[in-house]
């Protein structure tokens, strides 16, 4: 099981025909927002060219009004990182169309801006973490050692790099929390 934007889903493993299933999980995900009345015009999915190989799946849509995303990269290979996207966007329209969450709490869910990939790489930089980490515990490690070392209130306090390592600590925890 994983956490991921505080509810548990269950991890996927993909075991075989790698791109075909990576292709049908695009397809569920593309269903599954159709429903909220979006087209697929205003739905972004690339899908790696290899799907057994390491990469992050993301899906990005417009609906009300909105720029909505959603990346996942907790997975060894591309198909199972798509699949969780698919299984989580599938759990929240259907908790959506059940009333069990607000229009307004569905848009809080997956609200970012167009170019969250790369604040994310940015966030990660300023964090001093690899580039793809995912481990929440080293990255609020690393935060706490950056932020006090850049206080204000310390020698080598240095306002503009302090908001700038709570800037991307926030960023990583809406992404991994």
């Amino acid at each position: 099981m994983v956490n991921i934007k505080g509810h548990e889903f269950s991890k996927l493993t993909i075991r075989d025909s790698y791109n075909r299933r990576a292709l049908q999980y695009k397809n569920n995900i593309i269903n599954c927002l159709r429903s909220l009345g979006i087209s697929e015009d205003d739905i972004e999915i690339e899908l790696e060219p290899v799907a057994m190989r390491k990469g992050q799946a993301s899906v990005a849509w417009y609906v009300w009004n909105e720029h909505l995303f959603l990346s996942y990269n907790g997975s060894s290979k591309f198909v199972d990182n798509i699949a969780m996207v698919a299984q989580i966007i599938k759990y929240f329209i259907n908790l959506l169309e059940k009333n069990e969450i607000t229009q307004e709490e569905f848009l809080e869910i997956f609200m970012e801006e167009p170019d969250i990939l790369e604040q994310r790489k940015n966030a990660r930089s300023v964090l001093c973490v690899e580039e793809d980490s995912l481990d929440f515990e080293k990255i609020h490690e690393n935060y706490k050692k950056l932020s006090k070392k850049f206080h204000p209130d310390m020698p080598e306090g240095n306002t503009e790099r302090f908001k700038r390592i709570n800037k991307a600590h926030k960023i990583l925890k809406k992404e991994l929390r």
